[in-house]
């Protein structure tokens, strides 16, 4: 088969872009969505500080509604806000505000249902002894978490792979903008199984890391 003039060189930079806003937009979901995920479950009634049960509430309805809006049509409504802030609505840095804000929401999720799994009753151990909130958070809830934690970044990067490549349909750049202008668009097949096959390979590996690291912590 005879390849696109040009075919490397472009795949190497679509590559390099969507490397640049997973790597980027992941560290600031981790960031801002584990706080958002340690907040979300000791304010449940019941938990460490259940008695702001209504911040709980609050922050619970704002998650679950940035989570219902799909990520493309979420991008778009958001363009404005994202022109003002980096000076162009398009573009591997542009795509990068969008893609952390949906993908923090998701992140706090799957924080949430990590943490969740602590047994309950080492945290009152922990309070028996006197240790004060963050001392519980920090030294007994996050450690004792840490294999799901480190699964759920996994997921949320994984995600994040997703949504990048969906960008790519509004101007986002990188694979997800090759393989809709070049590989569907202009019908160039090997542009386009080539992109397909690059995110199914990061996406093999990530998983395949992500998982080797959490069993090493369960061990």
């Amino acid at each position: 088969m005879t390849l696109t003039p040009n075919f490397w060189p472009m795949l190497q930079t679509a590559s390099l872009e969507t490397l640049y806003m997973v790597s980027v937009s992941a560290a600031l979901t981790t960031l801002l969505g584990l706080p958002l995920g340690v907040a979300l479950v000791v304010t449940r009634p019941g938990h460490i500080v259940g008695r702001l049960w209504r911040v709980n509430s609050s922050l619970g309805a704002a998650i679950n509604a940035l989570r219902s809006v799909p990520f493309i049509i979420f991008m778009v409504a958001i363009l404005d806000w994202v022109r003002l802030l980096v000076g162009t609505g398009i573009g591997p840095t542009a795509v990068i505000i969008p893609l952390t804000l949906a993908a923090t929401a998701f992140m706090a999720r799957v924080a949430e249902s990590a943490l969740l799994e602590v047994p309950h009753g080492v945290i009152e151990a922990a309070q028996s002894a006197g240790a004060t909130t963050w001392q519980i958070i920090w030294h007994v809830l996050l450690p004792e978490a840490r294999p799901g934690l480190i699964q759920a970044v996994t997921i949320t990067v994984i995600n994040l792979i997703g949504c990048s490549a969906m960008a790519g349909a509004i101007g986002g750049g990188g694979l997800g903008d090759l393989g809709i202008r070049y590989g569907y668009q202009r019908h160039l097949l090997d542009v386009l199984w080539a992109t397909v096959l690059i995110l199914m390979v990061w996406v093999q590996v990530i998983q395949s890391l992500g998982d080797r690291v959490a069993d090493h912590f369960r061990s």
